[in-house]
């Protein structure tokens, strides 16, 4: 486990040139070690007059009296900081060098440089936050729409945990029940009807997890690969969704050579549309050979194909060939270039009539040209990738993948629990259920944390986080 014993800092705010840079610093030392290194401004006092306050002055190296940079400092006195430690930030221009030198002189001075997410780690080790909390901050840094991040404000807020914790409370009663019953025999305890708390906490879980795949989408959105044979108006649909020029268009076939990635704001979920080379059976480029290797790629990890097809062309081998790669996989058929129906006399009644060439996929006729039919091919991706589910205007409560197993793990001991009460089990057997439903609630907050899963999660956060 990271050790709370020593002093650590890190550069907090992203790499590259800004107006501000803060470089953080948590642990019993850090106030120390800002004393050091400050210089008071005119007017300005040394170093810590009042907690809590920004004071004007400068950083500066104590062994050579050279000023590294013009900054507002503060120091915030534990127990009310982020960690529950003294906390230090220094704000300085944004640039790397000015940044680096500061944090440098911080560790001249017996500071360590932080591990990942390392402050958000003594957050929770220091009991601020539980885990789920925890984990919520870097859902807050991550948040692509309103939607996820309205629902990481609420994890951190406790919506999950304040949820969690009393189904959790209401097993660790009956387990204590059951252990009781087990060492003195049921007629020296007070009875308890087992089977009602089984049955509700049941009903809490099943609750919680109703919404979990919605919360999951919310959270990390889904990959979209737009695929089709050359020059059916594949980039000319990534720009039409994305509102911008985004990918370059021209009416000469395989103008896209490789994958291009951008994410779009659907209803609150972020799709990750991806641009592919258009696809063919025989090449004899070998970058196109690539681009097509590519695009086939794309599309087994994706979690949606749209196949865009030229409605104004009967289907053709090509098209036919490329919707059997997407047999498996949840898609759309876009038929584009609809525009180009109503020039061709006695074509306006194809439109209705349109097939596709995917069985149980819907066929969406749009203009990738004019915009006709796009609000009806976005409603239509939200619809196919929440399989039917109404958008609910609140954020969903579980939105972790890692949350969604540990529920379903609880729920599943608490039926086996229900079940064995049911058929009159051995108490130790409806017990041990019991017990671990217990403990899969706990990996949730921190309850029953293991230092291999806390090390996990906190290792995907950002340095100074």
């Amino acid at each position: 486990m990271l050790s709370l014993d020593d002093t650590i800092v890190a550069i907090s705010t992203p790499i590259g040139a800004g107006g501000i840079g803060i470089v953080r610093m948590t642990g019993p030392d850090s106030a120390q070690i800002l004393h050091r290194l400050f210089v008071p401004g005119p007017g300005g006092s040394a170093l810590p007059p009042e907690p809590r306050t920004l004071h004007y002055g400068y950083i500066a190296d104590p062994n050579e009296g050279e000023i590294v940079d013009e900054v507002l400092a503060t120091h915030m006195p534990a127990p009310r900081t982020y960690t529950r430690q003294d906390v230090v930030e220094i704000n300085g221009h944004g640039g790397i060098v000015a940044l680096r030198r500061i944090l440098g002189l911080c560790l001249r001075q017996g500071a360590r440089l932080a591990e990942a997410g390392e402050f958000t780690a003594r957050a929770f080790l220091n009991g601020r936050l539980d885990l789920a909390q925890a984990e919520a901050v870097l859902d807050i840094v991550r948040a692509k729409t309103e939607v996820s991040l309205q629902a990481a404000f609420g994890q951190l807020a406790g919506r999950l945990s304040d949820q969690v914790r009393p189904v959790r409370a209401r097993l660790v009663e009956t387990l204590a029940y059951l252990e009781a019953s087990i060492d003195f025999g049921e007629d020296e305890i007070p009875e308890r009807h087992i089977a009602s708390d089984l049955d509700q906490a049941g009903a809490a879980l099943r609750q919680l997890l109703a919404d979990a795949d919605r919360g999951i989408i919310y959270r990390q959105g889904i990959r979209a690969a737009i695929v089709g044979r050359p020059n059916v108006g594949k980039s000319s649909l990534l720009n039409q969704l994305l509102r911008t020029s985004r990918a370059i268009v021209t009416d000469i076939p395989g103008t896209t050579r490789d994958t291009l990635e951008e994410t779009l704001n659907l209803q609150g979920m972020p799709v990750i549309l991806v641009d592919t080379a258009g696809i063919t059976e025989r090449t004899e480029d070998p970058i196109e050979r690539l681009g097509i290797e590519r695009s086939r790629s794309a599309l087994a990890q994706a979690d949606l194909a749209l196949l865009v097809v030229d409605a104004s062309q009967p289907l053709s081998n090509a098209d036919l060939a490329i919707a059997a790669l997407v047999q498996d996989k949840s898609a759309i058929v876009v038929a584009n270039k609809v525009d180009l129906l109503a020039a061709i006399p006695g074509t306006e009644s194809q439109m209705p009539a349109l097939e596709s060439p995917i069985a149980g996929a819907a066929c969406v006729p749009i203009s990738a040209l004019t915009g006709q039919g796009l609000e009806t091919l976005e409603e239509l991706i939200v619809e196919t990738v929440l399989s039917g589910q109404v958008a609910a205007s609140e954020a969903p409560v579980v939105t972790n993948p890692r949350h969604k197993d540990a529920l379903s793990r609880a729920l599943d001991h608490v039926n086996a629990a229900r079940a064995a009460q049911q058929g009159y089990e051995l108490v130790d057997l409806v017990a041990i259920d019991v017990s671990a439903a217990v403990n899969a609630l706990g990996e949730i907050t921190g309850q029953t944390d293991s230092e291999d899963l806390v090390e996990t999660i906190f290792s995907s956060f950002c340095i100074g986080k």
